[in-house]
């Protein structure tokens, strides 16, 4: 069997918002064909217009050859050489960011392939089993350009997903600091008083997470707020400061009250072993396109393993990637969680049309596939009406206007509120 052919998806929404933390307005979906009719399909979380460009680019020496150049022609039944090919031919223009992103999404297609050629789903070739239960928590970013209707907004997603059978859910308390959703700057005081709203909504005995979208500029202003949270009986708080403070993170480990949570920006495992032994994490979160795919993800479950951590992968995109991160859920010991953007409580199309057949959530927990491969399928028609190329054609012909003009006039365009969050 050998590639033949490579297909870049840049999606993008219509009227998308530039002030929300979001990253399931846009998408780059890969597909890997082969000569035998086997087509395998990725995704990741990063901008797509970069990404895609690091799949296509030109090169013209050994060490920076496009990733596309690399995979043509190649045997696709052996994902972790072929990641090894990728790494080595594109470390002087690689070795972390957009394109280890990149190479993510092009791993987690070589792993669907693979489970295709094979007749197994990904779980089975990772070592994984379906006795492990995947328990997804709802994963709850609100709507509103105030601190009151952000509340408001996250109560009521809190309840709903309570009402939907969902055993936990992280609320995305994203209101100060570089990232903030829609551009708030609110005290800390407003993020301790959201989380008790949520509280007092769900009842003492139900699981909640906190983000706040490294609000905090250092690790003791962290630490004054965590002792504050810290009643209101929280699993973790994720990504409290800066991600390139492991002192700081260190610090918080031996100090906080609640659990930490950080890595769904880091790429390949060696970031990951910074993360636990200097930053000395509680929780690791790799998000599998962004981590490099299912060849790099796996290495960072055997760290988790190792030191006694948590894994709860980080995932904020599409059905694809909430795919991925169940079947690689089922293939460590020590994955209490994954992240889930429940399609009813998403405001974007792409969450909820991408796929004609996602894993489904029954009684809290999700039911993994036995069809092989990831065991999911792109709707084509999705494709083509998100397709950026297609957006593009019709502004250049007059037919609706720029995005830009969309995006940044509110006073013209309907509100969009973003389903994905922060610095992704």
């Amino acid at each position: 069997m050998k590639i033949t052919r490579i297909d870049c998806h840049v999606l993008l929404i219509p009227n998308y918002d530039e002030q929300a933390c979001s990253s399931a307005q846009d998408n780059l979906v890969v597909e890997i064909h082969t000569d035998e009719g086997l087509t395998g399909i990725g995704e990741t979380d990063t901008n797509p217009w970069i990404a895609r460009e690091c799949i296509r680019a030109r090169g013209t020496h050994c060490m920076g050859l496009s990733l596309e150049r690399m995979l043509l022609g190649a045997d696709p039944l052996d994902p972790e050489a072929l990641w090894r090919r990728l790494y080595s031919g594109s470390k002087m223009n690689g070795r972390r960011g957009a394109v280890i992103c990149a190479m993510g999404a092009l791993d987690m297609a070589l792993w669907d392939l693979r489970g295709k050629a094979l007749n197994q789903p990904v779980y089975k070739l990772l070592g994984g089993t379906d006795k492990r239960p995947i328990v997804p928590y709802a994963s709850l970013l609100p709507t509103g350009h105030t601190v009151d209707k952000q509340c408001e907004s996250l109560v009521e997603k809190c309840r709903l997903a309570r009402a939907m059978g969902f055993r936990a859910a992280k609320l995305e308390v994203c209101i100060n600091g570089p990232y903030s959703h829609e551009g708030l700057q609110a005290d800390d005081q407003s993020v301790i008083d959201i989380v008790a709203a949520c509280r007092a909504a769900v009842g003492p005995n139900y699981t909640l997470l906190v983000d706040v979208a490294y609000a905090w500029p250092s690790a003791r202003h962290a630490l004054a707020i965590l002792e504050r949270l810290a009643p209101h009986n929280v699993f973790f708080v994720e990504t409290p400061i800066d991600i390139d403070d492991l002192d700081g993170y260190a610090l918080l480990h031996e100090h906080s009250p609640i659990r930490i949570a950080a890595g769904e920006w880091q790429n390949t495992h060696w970031e990951f072993l910074d993360l636990a032994d200097r930053g000395r994490l509680d929780v690791l979160q790799p998000d599998v396109g962004r981590v490099g795919g299912f060849s790099a993800a796996r290495k960072v479950c055997r760290i988790a393993e190792e030191r006694n951590r948590l894994i709860v992968p980080h995932c904020w995109k599409s059905a694809i990637g909430i795919a991925a991160s169940a079947h690689l859920a089922a293939a460590t010991t020590v994955c209490p969680f994954i992240e889930f953007l429940p399609a009813e409580l998403s405001e974007s199309p792409l969450r909820s049309e991408l796929v004609l057949d996602e894993l489904q959530v029954i009684d809290g927990v999700i039911q993994l596939p036995e069809k092989p491969g990831l065991g999911i399928e792109l709707n084509r028609d999705t494709l083509e009406r998100f397709s950026d190329e297609r957006s593009s054609a019709a502004v250049a012909m007059g037919v609706c206007p720029p995005h830009f003009g969309a995006a940044r006039n509110r006073e013209s365009a309907p509100a969009v509120h973003a389903d994905a969050r922060h610095p992704e």
